[in-house]
């Protein structure tokens, strides 16, 4: 693998991090005290075409390399931390591009309060009719369920086939079956939208399945292997984010007369961050180089999300630390992230 960036993959980073910082940065701190979901960020974010990144142009989106993804992912995570290989040619032409440009946002629906993420043994139903499929079911922990226009819903058809019986399909939330609630409380991540979703009797059209019955399991782990990709990054940025301030804090506070960037202590949580930080981008790379290179790579991007997750919550912990009583209040962002 080059790990050297091309001239646009550094173009797109530096744009990324102008953006975030302009952007997102002073707002995030509000938007957690508040606990308010930003859809004015989002749309920005969309107008940047960082919705649909990796989506083909033909479908709306910008089409960008993984790697470029990530850098883009890593940039906005620093600030404030859909399947395409699916679907026929209609389906793409009819929602990619309006969730590449966030007229649409959707979200996905697998997991669920007493199976968790376990796929083949989803209690959500479809039942055929008629005109397509009628769900009936519960999601938990949806990010965005509040807000999407679309809807990915894993159920299954024939519990007795397993894994084998699962769909997914393309559920329009716009009916009175859907209903979404927010799920408040939680210990962090205040300015992200998080839901619970009953389904009663929630009508699919015969054309709203995406693959076949049976492909639902094939959706589910080809989504979780992006999705995880998506963590990894942005956990880098998280753990950028936390040497940058770490840094800046440690030169600006001085205690008995110098400042604590000087103290040899402070000097090693620094450092620890600063490995942590480079692992865990080196890790993310080769996943997205393997993406590119459209080889098998659920064993690298599952390291690197491991990696990359622990990583970041060591880090914040670490910067937390660095900043002492400071780094307990949401003054400064050592504290959310």
């Amino acid at each position: 693998m080059d790990f050297e960036l091309t001239d646009e993959q550094r173009l797109i980073k530096s744009t990324a991090r102008e953006f975030t910082d302009s952007e997102t940065v002073e707002r995030s701190r509000e938007n957690a005290r508040n606990h308010h979901f930003d859809l004015e960020i989002v749309k920005k974010i969309a107008e940047q075409g960082y919705l649909g990144a990796i989506v083909p142009q033909q479908y709306g989106g910008a089409g960008l390399d993984y790697v470029s993804y990530g850098l883009i992912v890593e940039e906005i995570g620093r600030g404030d931390s859909a399947v395409r290989k699916w679907g026929t040619e209609e389906q793409k032409q009819r929602y990619l591009p309006r969730l590449c440009s966030g007229e649409w946002l959707g979200c996905f629906g697998l997991t669920e309060p007493d199976t968790g993420s376990d796929a083949a043994n989803q209690r959500t139903r479809a039942a055929k009719t008629d005109s397509g499929w009628l769900i009936n079911g519960a999601k938990m922990w949806i990010s965005m369920g509040n807000y999407a226009r679309l809807a990915l819903i894993f159920a299954q058809t024939d519990p007795a086939l397993g894994y084998k019986g699962l769909g997914c399909f393309l559920v329009d939330t716009d009916q009175a079956g859907f209903k979404p609630q927010p799920i408040e409380h939680k210990m962090g991540l205040h300015a992200s939208d998080t839901a619970s979703i009953s389904l009663e009797d929630v009508e699919v059209a015969e054309d709203g399945l995406l693959g076949r019955i049976g492909d639902g399991f094939k959706v589910a782990m080809s989504a979780l292997d992006s999705g995880r990709y998506s963590v990894a990054a942005g956990c880098v940025g998280i753990c950028q984010g936390c040497v940058e301030q770490s840094v800046n804090y440690a030169k600006e506070r001085e205690q008995f007369g110098r400042p604590i960037a000087s103290f040899q202590l402070i000097q090693a949580m620094i450092a620890d961050m600063v490995l942590k930080t480079e692992a865990s981008r080196m890790l993310v790379w080769r996943a997205g180089w393997l993406k590119d290179l459209g080889r098998p790579n659920t064993l690298e991007t599952s390291v690197a999300k491991l990696h990359a997750t622990e990583a970041a919550v060591e880090c914040a912990n670490t910067a937390i630390q660095v900043h002492g009583g400071a780094g307990y209040v949401d003054d400064h962002p050592v504290e959310r992230w």
